[in-house]
């Protein structure tokens, strides 16, 4: 009864195995050299200043601001692959759907446009 379902226990199991394997062994080979680096807050791209900031110090908006777009880009993507997978299949509702779904993406960047949000300076 349960026979279709080894396969997949054995699968999940074995990945469980060598998940738990490497974490456990990674203290064991891995490195022990002391490195400050290692502990200091990663920003991309921003210098860490010498004197220590109260608060962690600001982050430029634009760093938000492009992690924004690229979920808004990825998200646009992910909602349009199933339309064209079944595209034949929806027909005229299908398209309408999908030009209003662009319309309003296409509407929202055009705001970011004029805001200046892809210019990086």
């Amino acid at each position: 009864m349960l026979d279709p379902y080894i396969p997949l226990v054995l699968m999940f199991a074995l990945a469980l195995g060598f998940a738990v394997f490497s974490v456990a062994i990674a203290p064991l080979v891995g490195p022990r050299r002391y490195n400050k680096a290692k502990f200091d807050a990663y920003e991309c791209g921003i210098e860490p200043s010498p004197q220590p900031t109260v608060g962690g110090g600001r982050m430029p908006v634009a760093y938000y601001l492009t992690a924004m777009l690229f979920i808004l880009f990825d998200i646009e993507m992910v909602f349009l692959y199933p339309y064209a997978v079944s595209a034949d299949s929806l027909g005229m509702f299908g398209v309408a759907a999908v030009v209003l779904f662009i319309a309003t993406f296409g509407f929202a960047d055009l705001y970011v446009w004029y805001r200046g949000g892809f210019e990086w300076n």
